[in-house]
């Protein structure tokens, strides 16, 4: 009786393996690794030499940053899906901007008197929403409202400062959406002064155009940089709800939360580029952990918007500016195709000025 082939048997005769094809498999194999390690390394690098590290990008939501003054270079670009989301009291910024616009201060002036209307007064006790006590009778100058609304985000402040300026809210929404469009921000949406309303929506980059505008202006820097502020007609200080300021050469600007924007972060940074020369790197933060609660949601805006502001001052120091840029002309950014306004520095002004 013949044997059963076992398992690995075979019934002819056995041949001796392709040794020559085996070893031609490992050398392409190693090739390729080889060659995926080249290409790499090649990605972490630029043609200065500099590397060009991955952004540290939030995994949900979506952001913009850009570093003013270093052309192409100093644009990282936006990440995340370019779709309106709620932007919660990040609206306040344009709040701020048209009000400064209709009525501009210069160096330490206060501006009129707003007499406190009973909307403000009644709104003063909502548990619903961000509000500043105020009382019947108060006239607070248009500087000390600008300061309640951007700093401890007072949203009852903020729909009197546009019942002020318009005459009602609804008209200070048109002036806001105008204000938008004459920005190029074509995915923005306002619908109130303050923010609590889910249908004000926007992007990142349409913000990032706002914020480069209004950071032109002395008065607004220099409130969105004050870590806190007195409270209307009482004793003590209420303190800024962005705790980024916390953060070395931080120098504003705004958050929000809400249930349905999750966190959102508006944020200004000194930083300096290679020749040492000072540079404001501008990001926003928008839709982190949205539908948890507002707490959680500015928390990972906070924490998203640190690795930003971080990468943003690393990549300034590695890039030196272009000729056309230390001459003083400018150039459009990146693919996102934003304006760089050459050699834009900001610094943090002292309280009140």
């Amino acid at each position: 009786m013949l044997p059963t082939p076992g398992l690995g048997d075979h019934d002819g005769p056995r041949t001796p393996p392709p040794r020559r094809s085996r070893r031609r498999g490992t050398l392409l194999a190693a090739g390729a690794t080889a060659l995926a390690a080249l290409v790499a390394v090649w990605s972490v690098l630029r043609t200065d030499g500099t590397r060009a590290a991955a952004v540290p990008w939030p995994d949900e939501g979506q952001a913009a940053v850009l570093i003013e003054g270093l052309g192409e270079r100093g644009d990282l670009g936006a990440h995340g899906p370019e779709r309106p989301v709620p932007i919660a009291s990040v609206t306040k910024v344009m709040t701020a901007y048209v009000i400064l616009r209709d009525h501009p201060l210069h160096g330490t002036e206060s501006g009129p008197l707003v007499p406190v209307d009973q909307q403000a007064v009644s709104e003063s006790f909502s548990g619903d929403e961000s509000t500043v006590e105020v009382r019947p009778g108060q006239r607070l100058s248009q500087r000390r409202l600008l300061e309640l609304m951007l700093i401890p985000s007072g949203n009852n402040i903020a729909r009197l400062l546009a019942r002020w300026d318009a005459g009602s809210q609804k008209a200070f929404v048109a002036r806001m959406n105008s204000a938008a469009a004459d920005l190029g921000m074509h995915r923005t949406t306002y619908t109130g002064a303050s923010g609590i309303e889910p249908t004000t929506t926007s992007t990142a980059v349409d913000q990032l155009k706002l914020a480069r505008q209004v950071m032109r202006d002395k008065v607004f820097r220099s409130i969105v940089a004050q870590p806190r502020t007195t409270a209307p007609g009482a004793s003590g200080t209420v303190p800024n709800t962005n705790d980024l300021l916390d953060t070395p050469g931080v120098i504003g600007i705004k958050t929000g939360s809400s249930t349905p924007a999750g966190g959102a972060l508006m944020w200004a940074v000194n930083v300096r580029d290679r020749s040492g020369q000072q540079r404001l790197a501008l990001g926003v933060v928008l839709h982190q952990h949205a539908r948890t609660t507002p707490r959680e949601g500015l928390q990972a805006a906070l924490d998203t918007s640190r690795a930003l502001v971080e990468e943003a001052r690393t990549r300034a120091a590695e890039t030196a500016p272009t000729a056309s840029v230390t001459s003083g002309t400018s150039g459009t950014s990146g693919t996102s195709g934003r304006s760089v306004t050459s050699g834009a520095t900001y610094g943090a002004p002292s309280e009140g000025t």
